[in-house]
């Protein structure tokens, strides 16, 4: 089917804004590739420490014949979806010698748990951690001693960090690695009723640690369709993975032969052969609007907001939010993954999963076929499953049809005709707002502001009860200059207490919701934040708020002369403890959420 107009009237759109920046870009690659640091460049000295502990790949690293593919981990085994990667590089070593090439773990990059910081000081590391994670993908990778990369991550601001850093090395063939989600556990929606009665007081903590237990148990990636797993569904509809490979459970032969086949095909797309795919060549404007596309199909994570604009400026490419707001608008919403359906991710593949998915978008005209894949000759061959077949991996045809229509439909019978992520902008600035977990009867809520500086002085307002009423819940100075832009995921239980009372309530925050945020309505991401005159700072206990999905609206309703006349708020002190002082100067360096929050990216021009 021909491409949709919309997606083929807002591609063009990127690539016209992008044409100066991209084309920096594609020259920086390009001298990068013909001149840049590699091995035949390399020093006796700086050759020889290079290959120094490389056991029996030493001769061959040595000799420069065969590609040396640099492994890029974010293995820890603290956090549940990255701990099966602990195996991986000695397998992926074996896998690479099958083919005549050498592979080495280049470098380590920290791997923080949202799950384990949630509402707590490390929240405000979490965003600057994906900077961080970037550097020190650009670290590793600057040895100059590889010809191809593997990234090996999976989880929130983990696979933007690593494919940012790997950006600024697009010359190389690079592919991620998944490890696959954890099997299912308790149910989604059991856990969020277990969690509602902890916030209105009617179990104890041992009641809620069980049901938490039960429902993250074991190794691999939480299973609600949250960040993490909407980063695994980018990185097919990109192309980036093997395909098939985003939700294969960990520890199955399926899983273990998907590796393989990563690590067999970096080998056969390096610059030496006839079949040169560099990493930046396949992130091109076409396949992050897929990306965003498979954002809005799949009710995918609020969090690629910020983070896909940031991915999009390391390969050149300028991004906005009206590019969001207008292809959800075209995007119909295809999927009902926790938590905006009852089943998880486990449920998604069972239903038919990615192959699935894009299949029905590609007929629709919703995604580009023509993309430069890692693992294809376009699109269409991720519209296929990975099967083993005597022990050999082969893939087969989507599903015809989806084989469960309450997780998954067709694009031509969806469930609301438009991707659900909105942008609402007025007196109070710019924001996102997810629909697709929220009633329509909510896209609209006008209410009394009660406005907060400190999410825990919300939860204390509430277990007080000054919250029974309808109210427009504000939680300023949560913006990345202000604090690292920390996710507000634990607000969500006691709003959604108040509003199952029947009580109308939303949130408005210049900070983050996690990619779990659901049925409580809310702006999120408010540009420009609080600190440094965000008119958002003017606010007052009292205002009337009016958020409104259906008009892409969200103000004050206040008197201009009076709102114009206002003071701003003045802003907590910068907190200090947990490290959150070091990272100071990417909170005073980073740029509106709009662009990626990124101090780094700003940093560098880009």
């Amino acid at each position: 089917m021909s491409l949709h107009p919309a997606v083929e009237e807002i591609t063009a759109r990127i690539v016209e804004r992008s044409r100066p920046t991209r084309a920096a870009y594609l020259d920086l690659i390009a001298r990068e590739r013909d001149s840049g640091v590699d091995r035949p460049l390399l020093s006796c000295g700086n050759l020889a420490h290079g290959f120094a502990a490389a056991g029996e790949d030493k001769a061959a690293i040595r000799g420069g014949k065969a590609m040396n593919i640099g492994i890029v981990t974010a293995y820890n085994d603290m956090l549940s979806a990255h701990q099966p990667y602990g195996r991986y590089p000695d397998q992926m070593k074996l896998y690479a010698r099958e083919v005549g090439a050498t592979a080495q773990v280049a470098g380590g990059v920290p791997a923080m748990c949202d799950g384990v910081t949630q509402g707590q000081r490390g929240m405000e590391l979490s965003l600057f951690s994906r900077d961080t994670i970037a550097l020190s993908t650009v670290v590793a990778l600057s040895h100059g001693m590889f010809e191809g990369a593997a990234l090996l991550g999976i989880c929130d601001k983990i696979v933007p960090g690593l494919l940012i850093g790997a950006l600024r090395f697009g010359h190389l063939p690079t592919i991620l690695v998944p490890a696959g989600p954890m099997p299912s556990g308790l149910a989604n929606k059991e856990k969020q009723r277990v969690r509602q009665l902890y916030a209105e007081g009617k179990v104890g903590r041992a009641e809620l640690l069980e049901a938490e237990a039960a429902s993250y148990h074991g190794a691999g990636t939480c299973t609600f369709y949250g960040t993490a797993n909407s980063n695994q569904m980018m990185m097919e509809v990109m192309g980036l993975h093997i395909p098939g490979a985003a939700f294969v459970n960990p520890g199955t032969k399926l899983r273990q032969e998907l590796t393989r086949a990563a690590v067999h095909r970096i080998s056969e797309i390096g610059w030496d052969g006839n079949d040169y795919r560099p990493l930046g060549l396949c992130v091109d404007e076409k396949a992050i609007v897929n990306a965003a596309v498979g954002l809005l199909a799949t009710g995918g994570s609020t969090n690629h907001a910020i983070h896909l604009p940031a991915i999009a400026r390391a390969a050149g490419i300028v991004i906005d939010w009206e590019d969001l707001d207008k292809l959800s608008a075209a995007v119909p919403l295809i999927a009902r993954v926790y938590p905006n359906g009852s089943g998880d991710v486990n449920h998604f593949q069972a239903a038919g999963g990615m192959a699935y998915a894009i299949a029905t978008l590609l007929d629709a005209g919703l995604l580009h076929r023509d993309i430069m894949t890692v693992g294809g000759q376009d699109l269409a061959d991720y519209a296929r499953e990975p099967r083993l077949q005597d022990d050999i991996l082969v893939w087969e045809d989507a599903p015809a049809a989806s084989l469960d229509e309450t997780m998954l439909r067709p694009a031509s019978n969806p469930f609301q005709p438009d991707g659900g992520m909105r942008l609402v902008q007025g007196n109070l600035g710019r924001a996102v707002f997810k629909t697709s977990a929220v009633d329509p009867s909510r896209w609209t809520i006008e209410a009394p502001a009660r406005v907060f500086s400190d999410q825990d002085d919300v939860l204390k307002a509430y277990k007080a009860g000054e919250l029974e009423r309808d109210v427009v819940v504000v939680v300023r100075f949560q913006g990345p200059r202000a604090n690292g832009m920390p996710e507000l995921h634990k607000l969500t239980p006691p709003l959604g207490v108040l509003q199952d009372k029947g009580f109308r309530v939303a949130l408005v925050t210049d900070g983050r919701m996690s990619g779990a945020s659901g049925k409580v309505p809310a702006a999120i991401h408010l540009s420009p934040e609080a600190l440094g005159g965000g008119p958002v700072a003017k606010l007052r206990d009292g205002d009337i708020v009016r958020l409104s999905a259906e008009h892409g609206t969200l103000d004050a309703l206040v008197d201009a002369a009076e709102w114009a006349a206002r003071e701003d708020a003045s802003a907590p002190p910068p907190a200090s403890g947990t490290g959150r002082e070091l990272f100071a100067f990417m909170r005073h360096g980073a740029d509106e959420a709009e662009k990626g929050a990124s101090a780094m990216l700003a940093a560098a021009g880009l």
